[in-house]
């Protein structure tokens, strides 16, 4: 053989070595990356293959999955009253993915989940029947909820505070996941393009300025430290109180109101902003800080299992800005889910339940993989001596204070409004809150409601008048149940 035949053979067969090395890489290699390319249509043709596993409420489904009538994907989801349990599901898209506890559980709910796999169906690498999601949430409660709220922009959460059980996660304005199921182009863009943000949970991932709620906080704290003994002893505030190292003063919405020197009881029934401005201050924002963390403030961890925004509580603020946190502003953030956890350590005697709306998942013939309800943990927040006096104070609000509109006959119910500023120098339409519990015949619940935006007029925005008729309402069905 001369040698130009030699070189070309050995060229050659290097190729031919180098297109063997590349596709073996290939397989073995970058296969698994390949396969699960997010771009890789047969995941997506594989995933909707066949029906999905369901979302359970009150023990019937909200979700489901209906055949295509065209197409390479064989099945889509489905949702009953999609609007109304959307901050629960999320969605589950062929175009634009999932959310919520679509996504988080979505292995379980396609049946690629080992959990539900047989020891036959690893052998085959056949898919699994799918398995299901049980959650937390009472029908009756988030109905109440969905439909007080109504037309107003806000959100609501309810909370068994013996148990950590969501019975209710609601956000208004709502959207029906059945919109995008199919990948719709243009109900997405409308949707995430609405100025109203209808997908944006606002119940678990907007925090926002808390008001005068957050004072049950500071009121915590206060008893918690010994810097009060008791929410009927007289406080050293002065009204109006003069920001330390400032020009300002901090006043009340209610001139009349006895706040001068004000009990904590008393502060809270007339919500005396002098009062927890002060006793900020005299705290110090570490002391604040503290028992706000205990409560689940600056957490970056809070799963329900979905992930919730962290509310904050700030750090490095002079006094003024101390002051001002004390009344739940300055940079103070809460979410509605947060707020109801304020409520429901202090209605079960100082201790907070994990909030969770998953109850258990279950692979396809019904066997329990996690119960999360033995899962939860119980955290004491306070001591009950706190918890009580705070639970007695919160009920003089509602019998003659400031939340007068949550009553409700036959029941124990303690609230606490807020009215929070919104904008600069206040200039857009303020934050109403209202936060709560309610007893009777042996139920129990906590909620937070916030109406962020309403038809009604400027003057009439307050947590009374807009946030605890719907968080009466809510209570109502969870004590009724």
């Amino acid at each position: 053989m001369n040698k130009t035949i030699r070189r070309a053979s050995v060229f050659t067969l290097l190729l031919v070595f180098a297109l063997l090395v590349r596709a073996t890489w290939v397989q073995f290699y970058e296969g698994q990356a390949l396969a699960d390319d997010k771009n890789n249509r047969r995941n997506t043709m594989a995933l909707y293959s066949q029906p999905l596993g369901n979302i359970i409420v009150g023990g019937e489904a909200v979700t489901g999955s209906a055949p295509t009538k065209s197409g390479d994907l064989a099945y889509k989801r489905t949702y009953t009253d999609g609007s109304l349990y959307s901050a629960v599901t999320g969605y589950s898209s062929q175009a634009f993915g999932a959310t919520q506890l679509e996504g988080i559980y979505q292995d379980l709910l396609d049946g690629s989940d080992t959990r539900v796999k047989s020891v036959m169906d690893t052998i085959t690498d056949k898919r699994a029947d799918p398995g299901n999601v049980v959650t937390t949430i009472d029908p009756d409660v988030q109905k109440a909820a969905y439909e007080a709220l109504g037309d107003n922009k806000g959100a609501a959460v309810a909370i068994d505070p013996r148990t950590g059980k969501i019975l209710a996660v609601v956000s208004t304005p709502s959207y029906d996941p059945s919109r995008i199921t199919t990948g719709d182009s243009k109900a997405w863009t409308q949707l995430t393009k609405d100025a109203e943000k209808p997908m944006t949970n606002r119940a678990l991932r907007q925090p926002l300025p808390p008001g005068s709620t957050f004072k049950l906080v500071v009121a915590a704290a206060a008893l918690e430290d010994g810097l009060y003994s008791s929410v009927d002893e007289k406080t050293d505030s002065p009204d109006p109180y003069d920001l330390p190292d400032s020009s300002r003063d901090l006043g009340n919405e209610n001139p009349n109101a006895p706040c001068e020197d004000a009990s904590i009881r008393v502060a809270l029934q007339y919500s005396c902003n002098n009062v927890f401005g002060k006793m900020a201050v005299d705290l110090g924002q570490d002391k604040v800080r503290e028992t706000a963390e205990k409560f689940g403030f600056n957490d970056e961890e809070q799963d329900v299992p979905v992930r919730a925004y962290p509310s904050v509580y700030p750090s490095d603020m002079d006094k003024p800005q101390t002051a001002l946190s004390g009344i739940g502003q300055f940079d103070v953030t809460a979410t509605p889910l947060q707020i109801a956890m304020v409520s429901a350590a202090i209605a079960n005697g100082g201790k907070l339940v994990s909030p969770h709306m998953v109850s258990q998942i279950t692979d396809g013939g019904g066997d329990v993989l996690e119960n999360y309800d033995d899962r939860a943990e119980t955290k004491e927040i306070v001591s009950s001596d706190t918890a009580e006096q705070l639970q007695s104070a919160m009920q003089t609000v509602v019998e003659k204070g400031t939340g007068t509109n949550a009553q409700i006959p036959g029941a124990t119910v303690g609230g606490k409004t807020g009215t929070a500023q919104h904008g600069e120098r206040n200039s857009k339409t303020p934050y109403a809150w209202f936060t709560s519990y309610g007893k009777a015949d042996g139920k129990e619940v906590a909620v937070a409601v916030i109406i962020e935006q309403s038809n009604a007029a400027r003057s009439e925005v307050s947590g009374n008048g807009l946030a605890a008729p719907v968080a009466k309402k809510v209570m109502e069905a969870a004590l009724k149940n």
